[in-house]
């Protein structure tokens, strides 16, 4: 009995998920569905494809989406390799203040990002890299949660190949990037995977950072859509089932990944 009142409640709170992702594609391919009252006459209505092409076409979307793209891709790239390096120092080599630093790396994941904007936007004023890709990407290219997981996960690595590699006469760049890398390689493809699918769906610091439509992301772009007096649905869910369309793609090729990194070190042998 309690297994199928388990299974009922997974599927209840599945639907609540699904819905929303259901009704945005519904939207999407409406003409002016702000005209209906109700769901079941949006439902009704006829079908239409031409949201898509005139938001793909129009209003530099793709720009935005290659400007998402690209700091995706870059922000990602930094994550992977900064995190490796300090979460290797973390887990390997001792120094002085090493428990102290690695609790505020730990504290620095409990601030909220509205806490950082305004000293993060006179940062960027000060070094001049407002509407520029550098205020999109520098700030970024380390995440105290990457830290924390790759840390995790290289402490129960075996020693043993390290130590032969040292024998050997290998450096430490030798060892991180040839033994090491290779190693946390699923650790490393979770993180990657998590920073991308963040930092694709950002929206506050890149509003905050870009005043002119050269820089502007996808989720930015999205915003601009919503009128004063009026916003126009179909475009808009249009825009935003274009924009879901990738994270949906890596959350299913990579969803059992994701779950293991994210329990990766959760338990220690």
């Amino acid at each position: 009995m309690m297994r199928w009142v388990v299974n009922i409640v997974l599927i209840v709170v599945a639907i609540g998920m699904v819905f929303p992702l259901f009704y945005m594609l519904v939207l999407s391919t409406r003409e002016y569905p702000e005209q209906y009252t109700t769901f079941r006459e949006i439902l009704a209505a006829p079908t239409i494809t031409s949201n898509y092409i005139d938001t793909w076409r129009s209003d530099n979307f793709l720009l935005y989406f290659a400007n998402s793209f690209f700091v995706a891709i870059c922000v990602t790239a930094g994550n992977v390799l900064f995190c490796l390096f300090v979460g290797y120092a973390f887990a390997r080599k001792i120094f002085r203040g090493k428990t102290v630093l690695f609790a505020t790396i730990l504290g620095v994941l409990i601030i909220p990002p509205q806490v950082i904007m305004i000293p993060l936007y006179r940062l960027m004023a000060e070094l001049g890299w407002i509407n520029t890709y550098w205020a999109l990407i520098i700030p970024w290219l380390v995440t105290p949660f990457g830290v924390f997981l790759v840390r995790q996960y290289i402490e129960n690595l075996p020693t043993g190949i390290e130590d032969a590699a040292r024998l050997d006469g290998a450096g430490e760049w030798y060892i991180i990037l040839r033994i090491v890398m290779p190693l946390a390689r699923p650790v490393l493809t979770v993180l990657a995977i998590y920073v991308f699918l963040s930092n694709w769906n950002s929206f506050l610091f890149p509003f905050l950072f870009t005043n002119d439509e050269a820089h502007r992301t996808l989720p930015v772009g999205l915003a601009f859509y919503l009128g004063k007096q009026s916003i126009d649905w179909g475009h808009l869910m249009a825009g935003a089932s274009i924009s879901a369309l990738p994270i949906l793609i890596l959350f299913v090729v990579f969803q059992k990944r994701i779950i293991e990194g994210l329990t990766a070190g959760a338990l220690k042998e």
